[in-house]
């Protein structure tokens, strides 16, 4: 069984026992998340689509650990003009690993 949640403005898709890097959320590690906008649930037969989300379905998951991807460098250059800049971006994200999906 799997499920599509909605979370941080992008779409995931969530199977129990599986980790997500999702956009950062304010908790701390350990904790237990719920994520209530549930798109789609998924599997054993039938899938049960939610128009825009489905009521009363959540996926809850545990919060592994919080961290920053690797740093994305932007280098932008312009010939003859002694112009160039040069800029680095860490992504922030938070690792959760399913739980339930409760459908």
């Amino acid at each position: 069984m799997y499920a599509i949640i909605k979370t941080g403005g992008k779409q995931y898709k969530a199977e129990v026992g599986e980790a997500l890097y999702v956009e950062k959320l304010d908790v701390e590690e350990g904790a237990t998340v719920t994520f209530d906008q549930v798109i789609l649930v998924a599997g054993d037969g039938a899938a049960k689509i939610g128009t825009p989300v489905l009521d009363g379905a959540t996926v809850t998951g545990k919060v592994e650990k919080q961290g920053r991807e690797k740093k994305v460098v932007t280098f932008k250059y312009k010939p003859k003009k002694h112009s160039h800049q040069k800029k680095g971006h860490r992504q922030p994200y938070t690792k959760v690993v399913i739980d339930a999906i409760n459908a």
